[in-house]
């Protein structure tokens, strides 16, 4: 593999932010976090953001973390309008390389480099080493990977996880999901867990009761949900945490995960104390006969700010 003197650029794009980085020397800085929104196309953000840093050379190879399927040239975002081929803006950047995957692949590239103080366990369970690992994030969306070792490496699973279909596991749950599947058709885990899910999940509460609401942004379900202002709110959020649990625990007896789940994404981290006060691990375990087999995998919340740069890092470390 060639040794470059530029440096390269790193971004995780999803569907409000895209954080953009330079990794030099082994060291990943001049971090800048811009919204989706502001920019009509990734080549947009990609220039205004190396005019603001301004490195000495421009990168000669870049690696970008996207919430979407990666698979074609033609690469369209899931839940917002950018759309890029792959080679052209290889040429337009003048780039040497450019590697193109999954947001959550590049999230659980990065769990291998994560540091203690990154991450926080919710129950019980020891990861055993050298196992399966398991990767789920709602943000604006919600992300599903894995990761399976191998002699010399991990290798992450290019997913799209969070669009299974949303089970319910009681009969509130029931009435939520026949309610939005009305709406819907399919009602994903991703309409219920994500920013968006939030909303859903708020409002449609409030409608099978009958009550009246105003609209709230996902940001306000939390907030409304932590300060206790509105129980459509609280009960939305302990309903979200809970359904994050089942998904979780599918992941897990999917994948065999001893090597532990890892929760991360924009939302978890946020709602700190009600998270981890929450169902989700009691749901997590609730698979009938499986309760024992899920009791000894351990569930971890990510707390380090930016892990899909980590696996980013990892992703351009790798020799070809």
């Amino acid at each position: 593999m060639p040794r470059y003197d530029a440096p390269a650029m790193l971004a995780d794009l999803g569907a409000t932010n895209a954080r953009f980085a330079l990794l030099s020397a082994g060291k990943i800085d001049s971090i800048q976090v811009l919204k989706v929104s502001d920019y009509p196309s990734l080549s947009a953000a990609i220039g205004d953001y190396l005019d603001e840093v301004q490195p000495e050379k421009p990168p000669r190879r870049a690696a970008l973390a996207i919430a979407c399927p990666v698979h074609e040239d033609q690469i369209e975002m899931t839940n917002h309008a950018w759309s890029f081929s792959k080679t052209s803006l290889q040429e337009q950047l003048a780039l040497d390389g450019l590697t193109v995957i999954n947001d959550f692949a590049a999230v659980a590239l990065g769990v291998p480099h994560l540091e203690p103080v990154d991450y926080r366990q919710i129950g019980t369970g020891q990861a055993e080493p050298n196992q399966t690992i398991g990767v789920i994030g709602p943000g604006t969306g919600l992300g599903v990977s894995g990761l399976v070792p191998g002699r010399e490496r991990w290798t992450a699973l290019d997913a799209e996880g969070g669009h299974v279909t949303m089970p319910s596991f009681n009969d509130r749950e029931d009435e939520v999901i026949k309610r939005l599947r009305y709406r819907f058709s399919h009602v994903s885990a991703e309409r219920v867990l994500s920013g968006m899910g939030l909303t859903n999940l708020y409002e449609t509460l409030a409608a099978i009761d009958g009550v009246d609401i105003r609209a709230r942004e996902p940001h306000e379900v939390t907030e409304g949900a932590v300060s206790d202002a509105d129980p459509y709110c609280r009960e939305a959020v302990n309903m979200f945490c809970a359904m994050l649990g089942t998904i979780a625990g599918n992941l897990a007896l999917t994948l065999g995960a001893f090597g532990g789940i890892y929760i991360a994404g924009g939302i978890a981290p946020k709602l700190g104390p009600m998270f981890l006060q929450s169902d989700f691990r009691k749901r997590f375990e609730s698979k009938g006969r499986f309760r024992s087999y899920l009791t000894e995998i351990p569930t971890f919340m990510v707390t380090h700010p930016y892990p899909a740069f980590l696996g980013l890092k990892a992703a351009l470390d790798r020799p070809t």
